[in-house]
């Protein structure tokens, strides 16, 4: 039996991915990266040259690519095929191009389906752009997280730069705003905030103190934390 489904969206940079296996771990909760599905597709389409305008061959790939998302102590781990892809679908070459690849509706489509299934299986708490709108809109507690773009870019160039493709913090900021833009004016599933979600600003928290604010809505819907 479900005890919480909880969903936790946002723009890039918000800190989603990292939070969402925080409150995970500290609930026992499964931990769903819906991002990474998004940029393990776009890094299968690059590697075998698939125009990404073409929604049908994105939908094919990822009927045949074998995508699993297994738990690690830094977030989801993630195999195409068996082969752990988790550090090359941050890159940015796979960054620069996810938006135009979730932006195709039949795309959208055939992963919010994948998504919704696992959110069936078990206890989730499930980080993306729309979590809380499309793929649970009946979730138990909906959080939408946000920053400035210029801590986003902060944070995402830190990131970045641990993993080996540093990035100056100018070209972020303006591939965070392009990219905000890109997200929240799509057709399909657009980045928006659910009427019914909790807004955190995360500009001059850190990450402890969001989860232990999402932790205490969790004890206030039902939780057991």
């Amino acid at each position: 039996m479900i005890l919480l489904r909880i969903a936790i969206d946002g723009p890039a940079g918000a800190g989603k991915s990292t939070v969402a296996r925080i409150v995970a771990q500290k609930l026992g909760y499964t931990h769903i990266d819906t991002g990474a599905m998004y940029r393990a597709l776009t890094l299968e389409a690059l590697e075998r040259s698939i125009d990404l305008e073409n929604q049908d061959a994105l939908v094919a790939a990822l009927e045949d690519m074998d995508l699993t998302l297994q738990p690690g102590s830094a977030g989801n781990q993630v195999f195409i095929q068996g082969r752990d892809v988790t550090a090359q679908i941050r890159s940015p070459e796979v960054s620069e191009h996810v938006s135009l690849v979730s932006s195709h509706p039949k795309v959208r489509a055939a992963v919010v389906e994948m998504q919704q299934q696992m959110a069936k299986a078990d206890n989730v708490v499930m980080d993306g752009r729309d979590i809380g709108t499309v793929v649970m809109p009946d979730a138990d507690l909906k959080i939408y997280l946000d920053a400035s773009v210029e801590v986003r870019a902060m944070r995402r160039s830190m990131e970045l730069a641990k993993k080996g493709f540093p990035v100056s913090l100018e070209e972020l900021v303006a591939k965070i705003r392009q990219r905000d833009e890109f997200d929240s004016t799509r057709e399909a599933s657009p980045l928006r905030q659910a009427e019914d979600a909790v807004v955190i600003d995360t500009t001059n928290l850190s990450v402890s103190e969001v989860v232990d604010l999402i932790l205490a809505y969790c004890r206030g819907r039902g939780g057991h934390v």
